[in-house]
């Protein structure tokens, strides 16, 4: 199977990435985060999946794209909805782009594992693009 794995950052990625090797998948990872702020935030993220898929030996492909102007365009008339609104919306939607259009079976999120996240949210979301 060939997996496009989005990963918002490199702590989130350590399970998923052990956890699809064990099953025999050798996931890509796609780093494309608009979404996180500040730069410094953005920059600390990226550039730890960068040492740690080094580390490992796995392809990443990074679409650098900060995004300030357009998250906050779409996300100020409401903020505490912005993860279901924007957020998980914006980077399914390049990741699976992306799979399609480079011939992958498959697209994941390490979101997906984060008990920070909503994964009923995130589940309909990714279904919803997929289709």
């Amino acid at each position: 199977m060939k997996l496009l794995m989005h990963t918002c950052c490199a702590p989130c990625s350590v399970y998923c990435i052990e956890k699809l090797r064990q099953e025999g998948i050798e996931p890509t990872l796609y780093w494309y985060n608009p979404n996180i702020h500040p730069y410094t935030e953005y920059k600390a993220r990226r550039d730890t999946l960068k040492e740690y898929s080094q580390m490992i030996n796995i392809h990443t492909i990074y679409e650098e794209e900060y995004g300030l102007r357009e998250f906050t365009k779409n996300v100020i008339s409401d903020l505490p909805n912005r993860c279901a609104n924007y957020c998980y919306k914006v980077r399914l939607q390049k990741t699976a782009e992306y799979a399609k259009e480079n011939g992958y079976d498959a697209f994941t999120t390490t979101l997906l594992v984060s008990p920070y996240q909503k994964h009923d949210l995130l589940k309909e979301q990714a279904n919803k693009i997929a289709r």
